[in-house]
């Protein structure tokens, strides 16, 4: 039997802490670990009758974080693999969704859905290609059975990936890799089991999931866990939740911290306490120093540490973490030469005439190797900016694709992350962006980030909702720059004039090289991957010809 699941199920478990969760703030529900143990059983006994076994695929849609823990652990007390499906929203077209998911379910070759609320009513008749089950039918089986053993290079998670092409593709994820993750974060975050994780962050998605589920049930700690939808509808739920709870653990993409610290400053004095917090963790998107310097300015008035900060690396392949800030160290940037670095690849620090500050992420947690290699694949030195690749126990080997598993690494183990970057001469890890995304204008390897960020400053954009691309209008003898902003101005014609002369203008300054095109879109016009990263690529039609 894994390590994960021997602790999970022949270990003594807790009656003391566990999982709170809800969707009101003020009334969450509590489940001690070994409540939600004994209620894994009895799903597990109704999977069974459903013909899940060693190997099988489960696929689990499902809001309710008690819901989904319950499911998890009864898939793995049958050793198969789960699978988070993407959920449908008020705003998706469920035509697309059902044709989508579909797809996923074949490719997984799932035994069985397994539903919970909210979703149960809006999928029951639906044809997806495979059984729907509600969880309540589930615990209706006969009693439980005992846990399938499953091995440490079983698959225990089928995660999707927030891909492009709109080919469905899941990284498998062992219990190697999460027992191997676990303690990397338990060493290099210092999480620990008196610690209290809070979260909003999506469940189908690898933080949520893996950093702020997983990782208090492995440990059985405290977590504290809502839905997505009450952090959009009051982005103050979360300080809420650490101040009634004593949060101490939480992560959250770049674009949360600064929607909270906006939502703090009008806040009144003494309204939160935020004293509690040990570790705030920032990743899962382009961490921005300007977004930190906000959040540490107005959640100190809450008494926020600086030190609590976490710039972080990960990504689904390495089960969550690649590299962290230092647990109590506060967080670092390098100031380096933007022409140096665009043009050469070479990072020179220091003020110059046109500067770009990026930042560290911390050096590789524990069991993970990281190197820099130009474009022949040679290893690069310190400061040089190359395509980053990690190696070690924690990272997968394989995807699953519509044709069946294909190796995610070469010969030697290395699996390429699809990012450029450099290491510092202290081992840490700085990302430049992601390989496919650069913009090549003039010579020069120019990341969307900065140009939106650039444009996100102008009054009328709305924040995290830029993308930059490369763009070849009509006319144009060779690549320039595309910019497409979302704004709540986009019916006014006066009002897009203004923007898009303004982040043309800001674009340049900053970057030295003026948009092709900038065009103004309504608010949810820019797509988005399902745990709401930009889709660059597919903006493009957005653009006129």
């Amino acid at each position: 039997m894994s390590r994960i699941t021997h602790s999970l199920f022949e270990q003594p478990v807790s009656d003391t802490t566990g999982l709170w969760s809800g969707d009101d703030p003020a009334e969450m529900t509590f489940r001690s670990w070994a409540q939600l143990r004994s209620t894994a059983a009895s799903v597990a006994a109704g999977l069974a009758a459903a013909g899940v076994g060693h190997g099988s695929s489960v696929a689990i849609l499902a809001g309710g974080a008690a819901d989904v823990t319950a499911l998890v652990q009864a898939t793995w007390m049958r050793g198969a693999a789960f699978t988070m499906l993407h959920q449908p929203t008020p705003r998706t077209n469920l035509e697309t969704w059902v044709a989508d998911t579909r797809a996923v379910i074949r490719m997984l070759d799932a035994r069985v859905l397994a539903v919970g609320e909210p979703f149960t009513d809006a999928v029951r008749g639906l044809d997806l290609g495979v059984p729907i089950v509600p969880i309540g039918d589930l615990m209706t089986a006969p009693p439980p059975a005992e846990p399938v053993p499953a091995g440490e290079d079983d698959i225990a998670v089928l995660q999707l990936t927030s891909g492009t092409t709109g080919v469905p593709k899941a990284v498998a994820i062992s219990y190697r890799n999460l027992h191997q993750n676990h303690q990397a974060m338990v060493r290099a975050a210092g999480f620990r089991p008196d610690d209290v994780a809070v979260s909003w962050l999506p469940l189908y998605h690898d933080m949520g999931m893996v950093g702020l589920l997983m990782s208090p049930m492995f440990a059985q700690a405290i977590t504290v866990i809502t839905t997505p939808l009450v952090f959009l509808k009051n982005p103050l739920s979360w300080a809420e939740l650490i101040t009634r709870f004593g949060g101490t653990f939480t992560a959250a993409p770049n674009f949360a911290y600064s929607v909270l610290a906006r939502r703090l400053r009008r806040a009144a004095d003494g309204a939160y306490d935020l004293s509690s917090m040990r570790v705030c963790v920032n990743g899962a998107e382009a961490v921005d120093e300007s977004t930190l310097r906000e959040f540490v300015g107005e959640a100190g008035r809450f008494g926020l540490r600086p030190e609590a900060l976490m710039p972080s690396y990960g990504m689904a392949e390495t089960t969550l973490a690649v590299s962290f800030t230092g647990a109590n160290d506060l967080y670092s940037v390098d100031t380096v030469d933007a022409d140096l670095a665009e043009s050469e690849g070479l990072i020179e620090r220091g003020t110059s005439a046109r500067s770009r500050t990026l930042m560290r992420l911390g050096a590789p947690v524990p069991g993970i190797e990281l190197r820099v290699v130009d474009e022949s694949g040679a290893t690069l030195p310190a400061d040089r900016i190359g395509s980053l690749l990690v190696r070690g126990d924690a990272v997968t080997t394989r995807y699953l694709g519509p044709d069946g598993y294909v190796s995610a690494v070469d010969g030697e183990g290395w699996l390429s992350t699809g990012d450029l970057g450099y290491l510092t001469e202290t081992g840490e890890v700085v990302v430049t962006g992601r390989k496919k995304d650069v913009i090549i204008v003039a010579g020069r390897n120019i990341s969307p980030v900065v140009v939106e960020r650039a444009a996100v400053a102008i009054t009328g954009v709305r924040p995290g909702s830029v993308a930059a691309l490369a763009v070849r209008l009509s006319g144009m003898a060779r690549e320039g720059i595309a910019v497409v902003a979302e704004s709540d101005s986009a019916d006014d014609a006066d009002e897009c004039e203004r923007i898009r002369k303004e982040v043309a203008r800001a674009v340049f300054d900053d970057v030295g090289i003026a948009p092709a095109v900038v065009t103004v879109v309504k608010k949810g016009a820019l797509p988005k991957t399902p745990s709401g990263k930009l889709r660059r690529a597919s903006a493009a039609s957005l653009i006129p010809s």
